[in-house]
């Protein structure tokens, strides 16, 4: 990951942690065929805490220097797109229901590849 998504994936963990998100993980993917660099997921205490957390960075997007693209929102799971970055907030049952940590793994290790020749 390059220092620049770096510095900024570690203020936005650091954003995350202080306001009592659980479980944080960061992945690189700069060197994957993904929309996005970098992808943190992290969990939430619960809906409100969702809607929080999600808060918190909308609050906190200057300082940060982020500019939030868009955002798909529902009671239990918020994705935040920050162009290179994105951030998945959500309840720790729809965490395991969906379980991205497995897909963003294999995404990384190229097991979805796509081959350019037709």
């Amino acid at each position: 990951m390059n220092t620049e998504i770096k510095n900024r994936v570690e203020s936005l963990v650091k954003l995350l942690d202080e306001k009592k998100g659980e479980d944080i993980e960061v992945f690189d993917l700069e060197d994957s065929d993904y929309i996005a660099k970098a992808v943190i997921l992290v969990n939430s205490l619960g809906g409100k805490h969702t809607s929080a957390l999600f808060d918190h960075i909308r609050e906190s997007k200057k300082e940060l220097n982020e500019t939030i693209l868009g955002f798909d929102e529902s009671d239990d799971w918020i994705v935040v797109d920050l162009e290179d970055i994105l951030i998945h907030i959500m309840t720790p049952q729809y965490r395991m229901r969906y379980s991205l940590e497995e897909f963003l793994r294999e995404l990384k290790d190229g097991k979805f590849k796509v081959d350019a020749e037709f």
